[in-house]
C-alpha cells in the first residue's frame, strides 16, 4: 500500500526525528555510540553528524534552489563523508542538540514558503537523478529520516548481538546487514 505525500504529515513526521533521536541517545556512553555494524560502516556519530550536515547543505538549500532556478541549476553534489571532519570533536549531546535547533529551523524556513501542489511539482536537477520534483525530494527527506533512526536502532542492537544467546534467531534486527557507507 502506497500513501499518497502529504507536505503537513511530513513536516510533522520530519519534526519528530530530534525528538525520537534526543529521547534514545541523549547521554549515550562512548562504548554504545562509537559502535557499528563492522567495516564501512557508521557508528551513531557519524549518522547524526550525517543528518546535521544535511540540514545545512541538502533538504532545504536544494528546495529553494527548484523554487528559483527550477531545472536550470544543478544542485551541488552531498558529501555523504563531510561529518567525518565537520563534527569530529562533538559529543552525542552537542550532535543531539544542533540537530534539533537546525531542524526546527528548516521547518520553520519550509512551513513559511507557503508551498503549493504546483510547487511540490515543480523541477529540479539531481546531479545523479537528473530531473526530480519538490515533492519526491520532500517525501524523500522524510524516508531518510526513517532509515537513519532504522539504522540507529539497527547499530545499537547489534551492540548486545554476543549477549543475546539463541535468541538472536527471533531477534532479526542483529542479523539484518547494512550497506557499506562507501
Amino acid at each position: 500500500m502506497s500513501i499518497a505525500f502529504d507536505l503537513e504529515e511530513a513536516i510533522s513526521f520530519l519534526g519528530r526525528t530530534p525528538k525520537v533521536l534526543m529521547t534514545q541517545l541523549s547521554g549515550l556512553s562512548e562504548k554504545w555510540a562509537s559502535s557499528n555494524e563492522g567495516e564501512k560502516t557508521w557508528n551513531s556519530y557519524q549518522v547524526l553528524g550525517h543528518l546535521v550536515y544535511g540540514e545545512d547543505t541538502d533538504w532545504i538549500p536544494r528546495t529553494k534552489i527548484i523554487l528559483e532556478y527550477g531545472l536550470e541549476k544543478e544542485f551541488v553534489p552531498f558529501d555523504r563523508f563531510a561529518q567525518d571532519q565537520l563534527y569530529k570533536d562533538k559529543s552525542i549531546d552537542e550532535l543531539l542538540d544542533l540537530f534539533a535547533a537546525k531542524r526546527a529551523a528548516n521547518l520553520e524556513t519550509l512551513r513559511s514558503l507557503h508551498l503549493t501542489n504546483k510547487d511540490l511539482e515543480r523541477k529540479g536537477n539531481h546531479p545523479e537523478f537528473g530531473e526530480i520534483t519538490l515533492r519526491e525530494m520532500l517525501a524523500a527527506w522524510t524516508v531518510h529520516d526513517m532509515g537513519h533512526v532504522v539504522q540507529l536502532n539497527r547499530i545499537l542492537a547489534k551492540g548486545y548481538k554476543e549477549e543475546i544467546g539463541p535468541w538472536k534467531k527471533y531477534l532479526t534486527i542483529v542479523r539484518s546487514r547494512p550497506a557499506p557507507e562507501e
